[in-house]
């Protein structure tokens, strides 16, 4: 089965590095850099890899892994920052939806009640 998930963004602590999905260039700048801050901080304050991914049905689902023999990663730091993330951007979630499903999936949202 293909996986038809799409990576947005995220980071790794592992490598301090930063990644941002080229395929979304024309998302506006101001979104562009409130997203590398959310991942870059997540995962300075519980470690391992944090990525935000569109679904294949356009919902956006928030994800942290560590690697196996990482000691400090905080699992359940990183499931309440999750939480808070999905709190405190649910506008900024919920417009990335909308822009995931018209520009990439090319629905038509008119015709949705």
């Amino acid at each position: 089965m293909e996986d038809k998930r799409i990576v947005l963004c995220g980071a790794n602590a592992y490598e301090q590095k930063y990644y941002f999905n080229g395929k979304f260039d024309k998302i506006p700048q101001s979104i562009k850099d409130e997203l590398h801050i959310i991942c870059v901080l997540f995962t300075e304050e519980v470690g391992g890899i944090f990525t935000i991914v569109f679904e294949e049905d356009g919902s956006i689902s928030l994800e942290t892994d560590a690697e196996e023999d990482d000691l400090l990663y905080d699992d359940i730091s990183s499931g309440l920052l999750v939480g808070e993330i999905r709190r405190n951007r649910q506008e900024m979630l919920e417009a990335l939806q909308l822009y995931y499903r018209v520009f990439i999936l090319h629905e038509d949202i008119q015709t949705e009640d």
